[in-house]
């Protein structure tokens, strides 16, 4: 999943218009850790006694009534990442445990940096396709390193 930082630095790039199974976080310091998915219906797992059941909930995060979509920021999967570099896409490649994405850039074929998750290569590649700060976020861990579970 692309990390939150790249996510918040693609939002001015990428037009989105919200559907079913769009992730997305809400940067406010209470609630900035969660994720949320924009869902038709939510559907609750629970496991009681040895039993799994689908609970079918109005809303599980009461709490949160509504939130103006502009202050969301969208969480692109990797598919929509590949899909919304279009034909400037050349590859996606695999360096060891990391990921580069191929580009074709005005200025000619281009590389990301090495990645630990491909979602955050592609969104890498589209931040320099669109001139944004395309520089390796804060939280990437070092080629070497391992990677924590974002």
């Amino acid at each position: 999943m692309i990390s939150r930082e790249l996510a918040v630095r693609l939002g001015p790039y990428l037009n989105w218009t919200p559907q079913n199974a769009d992730r997305f976080f809400i940067p406010r310091p209470e609630i900035g850790d969660s994720i949320f998915i924009v869902s038709d219906m939510v559907v609750e797992l629970v496991r009681y006694q040895g039993e799994t059941n689908f609970h079918f909930n109005g809303t599980t995060e009461w709490a949160l009534d509504s939130v103006e979509s502009e202050v969301a920021v969208w969480m692109p999967s990797e598919q929509q990442l590949r899909d919304l570099l279009g034909d400037a896409f050349l590859s996606l490649d695999r360096v060891g445990e990391r990921y580069v994405v191929t580009l074709q850039a005005p200025e000619g074929a281009r590389h990301t940096a090495e990645m630990v998750d491909a979602s955050d290569a592609y969104a890498l590649a589209l931040l320099r396709l669109h001139g944004g700060d395309d520089s390796v976020p804060v939280d990437e861990p070092a080629a070497g390193e391992p990677a924590d579970d974002r």
